[in-house]
């Protein structure tokens, strides 16, 4: 491993690029400027209370009560001791957001062509085409960050398991250790589970390659290497890893004991998340196209048709002025496929396709393969229920297929894969493999098929699509038929211009790879010419989308949220309860509330699993018996305009005696009971919990009887309670087994949970003392695992550092 500057400056010169490139397209960073991603918006408003006892206390709390009655931070940004390789990629992500991500991108891949050998400038090219194409932008725009950021690791990982099974068995070990590691602390499982499938095809490629070739005992050496790497590359994130792990049972992604629905129905029962949740965004089967002609299903569901439209002149007929009508014609619903939003189609590219097609026919062996049956596999799957029968395989019989939604996000995939062959088209047709009369005879193929499917869209739209939408129904009722008859006007307006455009660029493509292989073009002016039309190509669509007015003012992104006169009269109340927020900024803005509240509601993927069934149950339906016993004292209304705080005067408190319990046998009796019951004096309990603890049935509660919150913090709350009798007290705080320690006096002692969420613990007669603290104890054993596994993961580095500059002194 001979160190030369000269060597090095080239890749210096492109990462210096990629730099500039990720600056340019998200200038406005470059002013102070920030982007304004509707998710970040509602997750910030989650991790406020977080955010701020970490600030004011030097601590990490792992609860909130800021949310959804209170859940762990284990999926809301919590920060962890012995987090190294979080480090290290807070590290890498040196760039101003999303700018970084951005870079990400184009580094990874970069890396991944290197080491498959391509030379740097194509490598560069690839990487071009990768980080621009049009999913990895628009991920950005809406915030996704933790999906890009998981992304941007995939090529990187992918790039340590080639070198592994191309024998430099210590390169490939250390980066598969750190990219994966990478990978998982970017912690989105969902990515990181579909990057396992690629690995699953390479893997089988390279096993049939092992095979042929007789060499069996390296491919298995290389797959046992690989396997030291990912489990140590878990270990570095075995705290996010095992809370996750923990968490998950008890959320929506974990399995329900309820077999009703709200409404008495039968529920599907399932291990994970239901079938229709799962294909609720099913790409359709002619979106597959949407990767090759940007807006072929009519872009995203806001299009900017401008005033020459059709749409336009729709709004004015129907009484709009010139101005009202340009402002609805911004935001015209172009989109007509299946899914029930998409921002943007997910473009991948005219150009690269070109070159992919190109690559079907040039490029031979398990390279080849891996990346199309990858393109196959992800494109297959992202059909959802338009290709039942092997979506509801995967749901039925892969492990943990069932934990993910949105299966169209599944084509990251065959966007990674894609640009992967159309570089190595580029490798083939510049290399001497083949003669120039075979690779004219390919490029005449991909000509035939790329731009033969343009002109028959083109020929025979009207014949194949009636150009409508799922909601056109509802236009048609809300307008009359001429503005549906607007909305396909426009839609084929856009499917031509578009196809079209596509077709422009395949020639283009064609005809500069036509003048290289007739020596008119040298292989420096081909790749410069490719790289300005796969920038013209991704860049021109990407913008419509993610632009400068993306951006604003710093302090209206780190503060999106301000006080109302609605805020601000709850907030003079300092004791501990919850707010329900019914307005229409509540629903519009999920994570408003939980900026200044504890709120009932909030924005999460992933919310506790019986939370989320008693909102389903009860509060949605404004059940006062439920609202009252979780604390909910102020509930924000609407009224002509104005936001108002009303007070709710029943209220339960925060924790109160009960004189007797409602015995039920199953969760469906338990969570039917809240419908009636008093909560007051009455908790419903599952009969095993009554006989496991030998509760007696009956309390006697007396008038003095009294339990009062004294203390409360996120993590820890604190009561008093005087009673001459004993009894049993409920506490209106979540309930969440694994953490939370409670204790009478001192002394450790159990509780159980009653009313289907909360807390509830016997408390026996006099004076006396209750703490709740959130200790998890899988942050303290992820953390010595990590701590540990970053140790091993050192030493490793330095011994393979040495090994290998050792071995190149020898080799000298």
């Amino acid at each position: 491993m001979s160190f030369s500057l000269k060597k090095f400056l080239p890749h210096l010169f492109v990462l210096l690029g990629f730099v500039i490139l990720s600056l340019a397209y998200f200038s406005p960073v470059l002013k102070g400027k920030k982007i304004y991603q509707s998710d970040i918006m509602h997750y910030i408003g989650m991790a406020q209370q977080q955010k701020e006892f970490a600030k004011s206390t030097g601590e990490e709390t792992y609860w909130t009560n800021s949310a959804f009655g209170g859940m762990p931070t284990y999926q809301l940004g919590a920060k962890y001791p012995h987090n190294y390789i979080k480090k290290l990629d807070l590290t890498l992500r040196f760039l101003p957001r999303p700018a970084d991500y951005l870079f990400l991108y184009f580094l990874g891949f970069y890396i991944l062509l290197l080491c498959l050998k391509v030379d740097f400038r194509l490598a560069a090219l690839g990487a071009l085409a990768f980080g621009f194409s049009t999913y990895l932008i628009i991920i950005l725009g809406v915030g996704h960050n933790s999906k890009a950021h998981a992304i941007a690791y995939m090529p990187l990982v992918l790039a340590g398991i080639v070198l592994t099974f191309r024998k430099q068995y210590i390169l490939g070990f250390l980066l598969t250790t750190i990219a994966l590691g990478l990978e998982i602390v970017a912690n989105h499982f969902q990515m990181t589970y579909y990057l396992l499938l690629l690995v699953l095809v390479l893997g089988i490629a390279y096993l049939i390659d092992a095979y042929k070739k007789k060499l069996l005992p390296h491919f298995f050496k290389s797959v046992g290497i690989l396997g030291v790497a990912a489990i140590i590359s878990v270990g570095l994130n075995a705290t996010n890893f095992l809370a996750t792990q923990e968490y998950v049972k008890e959320s929506t992604r974990g399995k329900s004991e309820l077999t009703i629905n709200p409404d008495g129905s039968p529920k599907e029962v399932s291990t994970g998340l239901s079938n229709e949740y799962i294909t609720e965004y099913s790409y359709g089967i002619w979106e597959t196209f949407n990767l090759y002609i940007p807006k072929f299903m009519g872009g995203g569901n806001r299009e900017d048709v401008g005033k020459e439209s059709a749409i336009y002149r729709a709004y004015v007929n129907l009484g709009a002025s010139p101005i009202e009508a340009l402002e609805a014609s911004r935001e015209a619903p172009m989109y007509w496929g299946d899914q029930p939003i998409v921002e943007a189609p997910a473009y991948v590219g005219a150009v690269i396709i070109f070159l992919f097609v190109l690559g079907l026919f040039l490029v031979r062996g398990r390279l080849k393969w891996w990346l199309v049956g990858g393109t196959i596999l992800s494109l297959l799957l992202s059909y959802g229920k338009n290709l039942d029968f092997l979506t509801n395989f995967f749901i039925d019989y892969v492990p943990l297929y069932n934990k993910f939604r949105a299966v169209s996000s599944i084509q990251v995939i065959l966007e990674l894969c894609i640009p992967i062959l159309g570089v190595f088209a580029l490798v083939r047709l510049f290399n001497d493999f083949q003669k120039n009369e075979e690779k004219l005879k390919y490029l005449k193929y991909t000509v035939i098929i790329t731009a033969g499917l343009c002109l028959v869209f083109l020929l025979f739209k009207s014949t194949l699509f009636d150009f409508e939408g799922l909601r056109d129904d509802r236009y048609a009722q809300a307008y009359g038929e001429p503005f549906v008859d607007a909305l396909v006007k426009d839609r084929k307006a856009l499917f031509t211009s578009d196809t079209l455009r596509t077709l422009i660029f395949v020639l283009l493509s064609a005809g500069t790879v036509l003048l290289y292989i007739k020596e008119k073009l040298s292989e420096k002016l081909v790749i410069i010419v490719f790289a300005i039309l796969l920038l013209f190509d991704s860049v021109s669509v990407n913008r419509e989308y993610v632009n400068n007015d993306n951006f604003k003012p710093a302090r209206l992104v780190d503060k999106p949220y301000q006080l109302n006169a609605a805020d601000k009269e709850i907030l003079q109340d300092k004791s501990h309860f919850r707010v329900l927020d019914m307005s229409s900024q509540g629903q519009s803005q999920p994570g408003r509330a939980a900026y200044f509240h504890n709120s009932l509601f909030g924005y999460h993927a992933a919310k506790l699993g019986r939370y989320n069934e008693l909102l389903d149950f009860h509060v949605y339906r404004n059940n006062m018996n439920v609202l009252n016993m979780l604390n909910t004292k102020y509930i924000i209304i609407e009224e002509q305009g104005q936001l108002l705080p009303y007070t709710n005067k029943e209220t339960n408190g925060n924790a109160w005696f009960i004189s007797g319990f409602e015995s039920v046998k199953s969760a469906n009796e338990e969570i039917k009971a809240l419908d009636s019951l008093d909560t007051k004096t009455k908790a419903v309990v599952q009969t095993s919990i009554i006989e496991t603890n030998n509760f007696r049935n009956n309390f006697l509660v007396d008038s003095i009887a009294s339990i009062q919150l004294k203390e409360f913090r996120p993590n820890y709350l604190k009561y008093e309670s005087n009673n001459s009798n004993d009894g049993f007290a409920v506490f209106s705080e979540i309930y969440y087994q694994p953490g939370w320690i409670s204790s009478i006096d001192g002394k450790e002692v159990p509780h159980q949970r009653v009313n289907y969420v909360l807390r509830g613990m016997f408390i026996p007669k006099g004076n006396h003392i209750i703490e709740f603290k959130f200790e998890p104890q899988v942050v303290k054993t992820g953390s010595n695992i990590a701590l540990a596994s970053s140790a091993i993961l050192g030493i490793l580095l330095i011994l393979g550092v040495f090994y290998e500059y050792k071995r190149s002194k020898t080799d000298a």
